[in-house]
């Protein structure tokens, strides 16, 4: 399955016998899943199935949809006089002609009486299917955007976690040098302060030193984390962005426990841009579903 970003829009507009009509859906990232609808008020009954489609194609964004319509001149159809109601205000406005002589009755004025023009009857479950049928292929562009987005995301994450691996192999082809440059150190120390240095006692110092500056664990599981994010969640695709948040947090706890084992520039600089690189794939997983 493909991985999703949140953000993202699509616009399809057409034009119809009734008038021209264009759909617009955009979203952005969001805890969970938020629908706001933009109708026109003769098409406010479609929202019901318009949020049902919307909710079984994602599952996270704050996501606003707009219809808007123009030429509706189209879609009023020819207008017809109403006779019968016509000719009773035409006679009621000649009984107020008769009795107020200086009152001026306009025409225009009774055509805008209520009923007194008609306009022919469209079909509105016609129009509504139309707009149905143009919606379904906005929602196919709208998730081809976010798959596309979503695609460009995942490379990006993938990048980083190349980086990781490449500073844990730094880290880890460092060690030995570390460890015996703190063996010279020590034993130079002690060598300072006592005359004869008692060789078991440097041992255990040396033991004890080791278990402090050992990364061995913290590098084990940086790989672990690298493998699962890269295997179990990237390849499998679909709404991961909860997952792949929580796998941020397990790899910033090994990168903090890296840092503090630090005992030269160079584990101290492999585990500062680790937690850069961190920083930078958390930030791109907010965008993803």
């Amino acid at each position: 399955m493909a991985i999703h970003s949140m953000t993202a829009f699509a616009r399809r507009e057409k034009k119809s016998e009734w008038g021209t009509f264009a759909w617009e859906i955009r979203s952005v990232n969001q805890r969970y899943l938020e629908t706001y609808f933009r109708l026109p008020e003769q098409f406010r009954g479609l929202e019901p199935v318009l949020r049902d489609k919307t909710r079984k194609s994602m599952q996270r964004g704050k996501v606003e949809i707009n219809l808007r319509i123009s030429d509706t001149d189209k879609a009023v159809g020819n207008l017809t006089l109403n006779q019968n109601l016509v000719e009773q205000l035409c006679q009621h406005a000649q009984q107020i002609q008769q009795k107020l002589p200086e009152s001026n009755i306009n025409p225009l004025d009774i055509m805008r009486w209520p009923g007194a023009m008609q306009a022919e009857e469209q079909d509105v479950d016609a129009q509504q299917a139309e707009l149905l049928a143009e919606f379904e292929l906005t929602i196919k562009d709208f998730l081809a955007a976010r798959a596309g987005e979503g695609e460009n995301l995942k490379t990006l994450i993938e990048q980083r976690l190349a980086s990781i691996q490449q500073n844990v192999d730094v880290v880890r082809s460092e060690m030995p040098k570390v460890l015996e440059w703190q063996r010279e150190r020590l034993q130079t120390r002690l060598a300072e302060l006592m005359e004869q240095v008692d060789e078991s006692r440097v041992e255990q110092e040396l033991v004890m030193l080791a278990q402090r500056v050992d990364v061995a664990e913290e590098l084990d599981r940086l790989e672990s984390h690298i493998k699962e994010t890269h295997d179990k969640i990237l390849k499998k695709g679909g709404a991961c962005g909860r997952r792949l948040d929580f796998m941020m947090q397990e790899f910033n706890r090994e990168a903090n426990t890296l840092a503090s084992k630090s005992i030269n520039t160079t584990v101290t600089n492999a585990a500062v841009d680790v937690k850069v690189l961190i920083e930078q794939m958390r930030e791109q997983i907010q965008n993803i579903e």
